[in-house]
């Protein structure tokens, strides 16, 4: 009996062992993420909680990785940290790869003047350097943008705030692969077919091409999330990112940055956790790019 298309990616995926094992360890970071409030439970500790008289504390049953120059519990704010780093990751990357799908599938279906205007646009923002448009854009004051005081003054406000930053400057990559597989796709025959049968221009782009275009959608996803962690814990470091009380990796790495001489740890550990979660994220990448073009894998 011959083989389904999902049924032959997920025999390619399982040979993939570098991307089994990412993919395993991504799912265990998030999961760690999603226990911290069971953890502070069991601990009976909050991971927000300030302890002057217990800063810098040796690992102990209290507190399995110590205290940092706070008081806070180091292991609460790593899963902490780790959730919200992983949350804006994911929510970013998709936030970019909706609008690099978008635009690269307009621009690759209609052709002539909205391509060249399209990809010069995209050209345009290849052409920016990242680092300092970021730091501009997270620096602007959003009072002067006309949002809510009560919005702008909330804990979770940074972190909704960074999403969209990192969004208008990462979609670039995803709609150059769109555009270049919509112009193939555009002149095969199912989409003639639907051509001739008198469907529009929408229902052309979204009910025929864009499922043929998942494959490499998703690969660039995921090669995006470990680019837009490094990218928030960038920010974080630079005081740009996650406001306190908020924890993540990044704001964890400018705390510690002072007492790196003291206490090591406290920066080994945020560190740590954004390089494995960036290695992860890059093979799990890799490992779908094979599963899902068996050319270039060397796997037969």
């Amino acid at each position: 009996m011959a083989e389904t298309p999902g049924t032959l990616l997920l025999r390619r995926l399982r040979r993939q062992k570098a991307g089994l094992i990412s993919a395993a360890i991504l799912t265990c970071l998030a999961l760690a993420g999603m226990a911290a409030p069971l953890v502070e439970q069991m601990l009976g500790i909050d991971a927000t909680q300030v302890d002057l008289l217990g800063r810098m504390a040796p690992p102990s049953p209290a507190h399995p990785l110590g205290t940092d120059e706070l008081g806070r519990d180091v292991l609460l704010r790593l899963l902490e940290g780790g959730r919200v780093s992983l949350a804006v990751g994911l929510a970013a990357a998709l936030a970019a790869a909706i609008i690099g799908t978008t635009i690269g599938l307009v621009a690759g279906y209609r052709g002539g003047r909205v391509d060249a205007a399209l990809m010069r646009l995209t050209d345009g923002v290849i052409a920016l350097p990242l680092l300092p448009v970021l730091i501009v854009l997270a620096a602007v004051d959003p009072r002067k943008l006309g949002l809510p005081q009560a919005l702008v003054e909330s804990e979770a406000f940074s972190l909704i705030r960074i999403v969209p930053v990192i969004a208008l400057v990462g979609w670039t990559t995803v709609a150059r692969l769109v555009r270049a597989d919509t112009l193939s796709l555009r002149s095969r025959d199912f989409v003639l077919a639907a051509i001739a049968q008198g469907a529009g221009p929408a229902r052309i782009m979204l009910r025929h091409i864009l499922p043929n275009l998942m494959s490499p959608i998703l690969v660039a996803t995921t090669l995006s999330v470990g680019a837009v962690i490094l990218l928030e814990s960038v920010l974080s470091f630079l005081g740009l990112g996650i406001q306190p009380p908020a924890a993540s990796w990044g704001a964890m790495l400018t705390n510690a940055q002072e007492l790196i001489g003291t206490a090591p740890a406290l920066a080994i550990y945020p560190g740590l956790c954004i390089f494995v979660t960036v290695i992860a994220c890059n093979l799990l990448g890799d490992a779908l790019q094979d599963a899902f073009d068996p050319r270039r894998s060397r796997i037969p």
